[in-house]
């Protein structure tokens, strides 16, 4: 039986990429080979959201994604509670077809 070794990953995080981007609206697309998370702001009395980030990659690292981040609302609810959905989110597309915002 052989023992397996986690392998770390050093990971660089510049000064500015860093800082983040504050973003209170997720645009998700896909295509048969990517899906696409754009990241936007939308501030109150504005028409128009800012798109701040937009993230490009393979189904199988956005279902790592989905996975890691229920993982992680898990461990949050567990300590501080449940989050609670005030409103429904519009669903946003720009591709066509059936999207998540």
């Amino acid at each position: 039986m052989s023992e397996e070794k986690k392998q770390g990953i050093e990971i660089q995080l510049d000064e500015q990429v860093g800082q983040g981007h504050y973003s209170n609206i997720a645009i998700i697309a896909h295509s048969p080979s990517e899906f696409i998370i754009d990241f936007a702001t939308m501030l109150p009395g504005l028409p128009k959201a800012r798109v701040r980030s937009r993230v490009v990659m393979t189904p199988e690292h956005a279902k790592r994604l989905l996975l890691s981040l229920q993982e992680n609302i898990t461990r949050y609810e567990s300590t501080l509670g449940p989050i609670n959905l005030r409103t429904k989110q519009p669903t946003i597309n720009p591709f066509g077809g059936k999207g998540n915002a």
